[in-house]
């Protein structure tokens, strides 16, 4: 793409050493961190369309779900500011918890910062089940929040910085699978509680501790990655932890990068201040804008209220939960679609074809639910109807299973130097979950307002954050971590905020060509 001056920096450095059995472990363990999150996007919409939590906690949404006699729009129908709280509570403390996970990540290592989500989700999963009246929901959420902080912050940065560069996609996609693996398990959940005939909400909540003991136990069996041991000044148990887990003892040259990366990132006192250095710019750039398009592709309107919007488009009890099981097998399904192709074919590509197979699927779904509802949503969805629903539901999820899901964990967590990588995790986690909360607080009154407009609107912040990537995003694939740089050098915006000084080494491509 033109644009710019192209720096020649030499190639990208190949280190040896591959897959190892106890990367694949290690990472495996680590990855099971996304299942607490994972968990809680799909338990909290299936649990707020039981009729008995609704009429235990929200009577007023409870009544007018029940009232024959009222007029209500199809879409006003779940549109309740406390009800929001319950879901949205947990990010606005996510949200909080990973600036101090960010601190708590750099100066004792990733392994305790995923101890630390565990235990607290662990505590947060028991104040919910044990719930007796909102505020007590509300707190658990809160608790359950932290432990999301600690783990979305510490887990794809472990999982980077452990995988050799060639299969850094693939292994880091393991949270994202996890991700999914938990929301169809908390689906599985809620369809199977709502069966019994009272408490069957308690036991969905309650379950999450579940996946919170297998994080807590998992962390304490997790070695720390060579980087982190680095940056605490333990230089011979980072060779050796090095040595095992590339699987070779001729590491030296990979070695010596990340002494390197060390010894730089030791000059730096305030990464937070250092980050919005210039030569930082396209790093900080990706960690907020990523996590901010992630959010507003609407994918949370699915994982959050599958059961609330499929009993809204006309399914029955029952019918809303299977349909959200459906969904969230589809979401696990297409998410080794990514893991397999994200290292072959790349990030832009999946990131690409994800995005303009969601923008269909949301324009195509608002155009059949504003002709069968209408502007004032007083119409239905024939059984036919419903079904074309669920199916483009279904294509939208797998489109963003191999696309923006991972992706949006995956890219800024293997984008950032050593020297500022906790502080800009912080912020890819933070900028996620506040848009999270805000998507969740915000959604049943805008589908109350917008109506079926509202998918037409998430299906335009898709186009925009296709183009985006398109015009903004270097391919990472195969790019070792520490030589990240290199590839901003070479792109045609990007280039000119890299300082020549951050080039050892470097990128030779073909004569004319440039970095996308």
């Amino acid at each position: 793409m033109a644009g710019g001056t192209i720096v020649s920096t030499g190639p990208i450095k190949n280190y040896n050493g591959g897959m190892t059995t106890f990367v694949f472990v290690t990472c495996f363990v680590a990855a099971t961190g996304g299942l607490i999150f994972g968990y809680d996007l799909g338990i909290s919409g299936g649990v707020t369309s039981m009729n008995e939590f609704l009429e235990k906690f929200f009577p007023s949404v409870y009544k007018k779900m029940n009232d024959g006699s009222s007029k209500e729009s199809q879409y006003c129908k779940f549109d309740s500011e406390l009800l929001t709280s319950f879901t949205s509570s947990l990010y606005v403390a996510a949200l909080v918890a990973s600036f101090f996970a960010s601190a708590i990540t750099r100066v004792f290592g990733r392994k305790i910062s995923i101890l630390i989500g565990g235990i607290v989700f662990l505590v947060g999963s028991i104040v919910n089940g044990l719930a007796q009246n909102v505020a007590m929901l509300i707190i658990g959420r809160l608790l359950l929040g932290v432990g999301v902080g600690f783990g979305n912050q510490s887990v794809p940065v472990y999982l980077s910085e452990m995988a050799p560069a060639k299969l850094r996609g693939g292994l880091n996609m393991g949270f994202q699978l996890a991700i999914t693996i938990g929301i169809l398990v908390a689906n599985l959940v809620n369809y199977g509680t709502a069966q019994m005939k009272s408490n069957g909400w308690r036991w969905s909540l309650a379950i999450a501790a579940v996946p919170a003991i297998i994080m807590t136990v998992g962390s304490l069996l997790l070695p720390d990655t060579p980087n982190s041991l680095l940056e605490r000044g333990h230089m011979e148990k980072a060779k050796s932890m090095l040595q095992k887990v590339r699987g070779t003892s001729d590491v030296d040259e990979e070695f010596q990068d990340l002494m390197d990366a060390s010894e730089q990132s030791k000059l730096v006192e305030h990464p937070w201040r250092n980050i919005i250095q210039p030569r930082y710019r396209p790093q900080l750039v990706m960690a907020i804008l990523i996590p901010f398009f992630q959010q507003l592709t609407g994918i949370n309107v699915i994982m959050f209220y599958a059961p609330v919007l499929f009993k809204t488009l006309g399914f029955g009890d029952n019918a809303s939960l299977m349909s959200a099981v459906i969904s969230g097998l589809v979401n696990v399904v297409a998410t080794f679609v990514s893991i397999f192709s994200v290292d072959k074919v790349g990030r832009r590509f999946l990131f690409l074809q994800g995005g303009i197979q969601m923008i269909i699927c949301q324009i195509v779904v608002g155009v059949v639910i504003g002709l069968k509802f209408g502007i004032n949503g007083e119409g239905s969805l024939s059984k036919g109807y419903a079904n074309l629903v669920l199916i483009l539901i279904c294509i939208y999820v797998a489109a963003f299973a191999w696309s923006w899901g991972p992706l949006g964990w995956l890219v800024p967590s293997e984008i950032f130097p050593l020297e500022i990588r906790s502080a800009g995790q912080a912020i890819n986690v933070s900028v996620n979950m506040f848009f999270t909360f805000i998507i969740a607080q915000v959604f049943l009154a805008m589908l109350c307002h917008m109506k079926f407009g509202l998918f037409l609107f998430f299906a335009a912040w898709e186009i925009v954050m296709t183009i985006f990537i398109y015009f903004f995003l270097p391919e990472t694939k195969n790019v070792p971590i520490e030589e990240m740089n290199r590839v901003w050098k070479q792109h045609w915006f990007w280039s000119k905020y890299i300082p020549d000084e951050a080039i050892t080494g470097g990128i030779q491509l073909p004569a004319g060509k440039t970095v996308a």
